[in-house]
Formats: structure tokens, sequence, C-alpha cells
């Protein structure tokens, strides 16, 4: 932990190179000291169907969901929303110019018991 799923528009793919947008956002999230490279997950989805807000055919979004294991400070997970939200809103900053644009994050905690996981990348990367 953590992911982080990006839901954007099919309409911003044109001009947005989104795996860019992932290595940003990964690299945020590897340089806060709370999360391990090991465990950081970044995918973003295409929503090829959409509707937003009244139409129009410039309207457009990206929403990010970070989840991350319970337990986590407020301070830390303020931290860790403040870096993403401050790449994001970087990156798209052209769309953000425009009045056709929605970029929003939420948290989410996950719960102990309710979530399963292996990971073979830790281990690798604290060896070395």
């Amino acid at each position: 932990m953590p992911h982080l799923v990006v839901q954007y528009s099919a309409n911003i793919e044109p001009d947005f190179d989104l795996t860019a947008l992932c290595r940003q956002l990964c690299d945020a999230l590897s340089a806060l000291p709370d999360f391990e490279r090991g465990g950081i997950r970044v995918r973003a989805v295409r929503c090829e169907h959409f509707a937003v807000a009244d139409d129009a055919s410039d309207n457009a979004f990206a929403d990010m969901v970070l989840r991350i294991a319970a337990g986590r400070s407020a301070e830390v997970k303020k931290a860790a929303g403040d870096a993403l939200f401050e790449v994001a809103s970087a990156f798209f900053a052209p769309r953000l110019d425009a009045p056709h644009f929605a970029l929003s994050l939420e948290i989410r905690e996950i719960m102990p018991g309710t979530s399963w996981k292996k990971n073979t990348i830790h281990p690798r990367l604290q060896a070395g």
C-alpha cells in the first residue's frame, strides 16, 4: 500500500501522457517517508462512457482515489493528499485554466481484516 487509481474522461487522453502522470504520482508518494516504494501502485483508468455536469463537449475530469492501510495519522494523510494534488494540479494545469475540468482526490483507509495481499516486490527492493 498505497494504491492510487486515477479515473479520467476519455476526452483528455489526446492532450496528456497519462503514463507520465502515473510515474510522477508514484514518485511523489515514494518521496514521503511513510510509504515504501515496493508497495506503491498507481494506475490510470480511461472512462470511455461518462457524463459531466451540463454535458458540454469540453467537460472532462480526473478523479483520484488513494487507498492506504488504516492507522496512519491525519498529518501523514494530509501530506500525501497535498503532494498528490500538487502533482496532479501542475500536470493538468492547461485544463484547470479552462472552465470545463474537474480534478478530485479522496483518501480511503483499508481496515485490517478486509484486505489480502502477497508482494514479492518488497523483499527485492529491501535487499538492495
